[in-house]
């Protein structure tokens, strides 16, 4: 069942910066329509086959609601194809709200499709949580993990064992608080910080049935299954268990990482057991570098490099192909120095014989842990003493957190900048 979107505040003057500018980026998309791509094809496949499709990963564990919510109204705004969320049905709502209230703002916006992540295999990073207890921890701890989360999922703080705030003798002190379920997306980066050896990893595999139930869905248009590229019998497995629900979606998305040489043959087996979704469209996720797109510039290398290895090999899978792991401020300009950017033919060559030559090699870029972390520092600045945050009630702020998402979205598009 659809979850009904909260209704928008009303417009208020001090939004007309915002739509200005929301305006603006939606008047130049039909700017990059080539040929007759709209007429044959949504406009988020026609994005992919020009090489310009941008899909915002929101996490597939990251379910903490009022984030995904406000990300989501925010990079509508900004232009993305897609928006990538956790599995669950609230979260699909929150982004659902999202996308809402950014077309209260521009109806003449596109609605980016809304895609589900799962995964066959617990053994995927992208499917975990951090866990420990807080009362285990020295109380005197200058608390790495706290430090070092990029999602703020970890919240520590020293009290007394009778509840009042500490002053001076550790003997009495304690940690309370911990890991913030909704928040921790599976980075890891807590796991190997900790001095003590406390926290653990918990993984876990998202139900089929409620997936399958989430794909029935008006709102839902595509799903992305994770797969640790280990063998086809759990994806099989899974796959048999969503059953008829995947003739629901409109593309259906494998996310895997490079296994190098094998590759090729995992996909091939893959394709083999997708065909039964003969209606939608594929599209391959290349995981470079899971969750390290907001570390810094060499975290793109990884994904990058797949993409060059895969576009080499002349017998790859039909579908799309996409980026994704590492991806970050920089990843363009790798791939413009890897000549697959928005290219229908590998370098030195005058054909297309993998794909033919009315689509692009690599359909696009997906970004994560910066596009959030970007958006993120625009987050932190509002005030929080009125409980959740909803951005577009802070229009200074949702103008400077739509200028950072641009940044990402512009030039994969081949937009003006806004300033301009």
């Amino acid at each position: 069942m659809t979850v009904a979107p909260v209704p928008p505040l009303p417009l208020l003057a001090s939004h007309a910066a915002v739509r200005a500018a929301a305006s603006r980026i939606a008047a130049y998309r039909p700017i990059r329509v080539a040929g007759d791509d709209h007429i044959n094809h949504p406009p988020q496949v026609a994005a992919l086959r020009r090489g310009d499709w941008v899909k915002l990963i929101c996490g597939a564990s990251f379910e903490d609601a009022a984030d995904v919510r406000n990300l989501s109204l925010v990079y509508t705004l900004a232009g993305v194809d897609c928006i990538d969320c956790a599995a669950d049905a609230s979260v699909v709502g929150a982004v659902n709200e999202g996308i809402d209230v950014a077309a209260s703002f521009v109806p003449a916006v596109q609605r980016p499709w809304v895609m589900v992540s799962v995964n066959d295999d617990c053994r995927d990073l992208h499917f975990r949580k951090a866990e420990f207890d807080p009362e285990e921890c020295p109380p005197n701890c200058s608390k790495p993990c706290e430090k070092i989360c990029p999602a703020d999922a970890i919240s520590l703080k020293r009290v007394m064992a009778r509840g009042e705030h500490a002053q001076s003798d550790p003997i009495c002190d304690k940690l309370e608080g911990g890991v913030i379920m909704q928040r921790c997306y599976g980075c890891g980066r807590c796991l190997s910080v900790c001095p003590y050896d406390r926290i653990r990893a918990m993984s876990y595999v998202r139900d089929p049935a409620t997936t399958a139930e989430l794909l029935k869905r008006s709102d839902v248009d595509a799903i992305e299954i994770h797969t640790t590229g280990k063998g086809t019998d759990m994806f099989n497995t899974l796959w048999n268990s969503l059953g008829e629900s995947v003739n629901n979606v409109k593309l259906v998305a494998v996310s895997l990482p490079n296994a190098g040489e094998s590759t090729i043959d995992f996909m091939n087996a893959i394709y083999t057991i997708t065909q039964s979704h003969v209606e939608g469209y594929n599209l391959w996720q290349l995981d470079g570098r899971p969750m390290s797109g907001d570390i810094g510039r060499g975290a793109t290398r990884e994904t990058v490099s797949f993409a060059i290895d895969l576009t080499s090999i002349p017998d790859r899978p039909p579908g799309f192909y996409q980026l994704a792991g590492g991806t970050n401020l920089y990843t363009v300009d790798c791939l413009k120095k890897a000549g697959l950017f928005k290219t229908r033919t590998l370098p030195g060559t005058t054909t297309n014989e993998g794909i033919g030559s009315q689509e692009a090699l690599i359909g696009g870029i997906a970004y994560g842990g910066y596009a959030r972390k970007i958006v993120g520092r625009v987050l932190h600045k509002i005030p929080t003493q009125f409980g959740s945050v909803r951005i577009e009630d802070h229009p200074e702020y949702l103008l400077e957190a739509l200028q950072e998402a641009f940044t990402l979205v512009g030039p994969v598009k081949g937009y003006p900048a806004l300033q301009e």
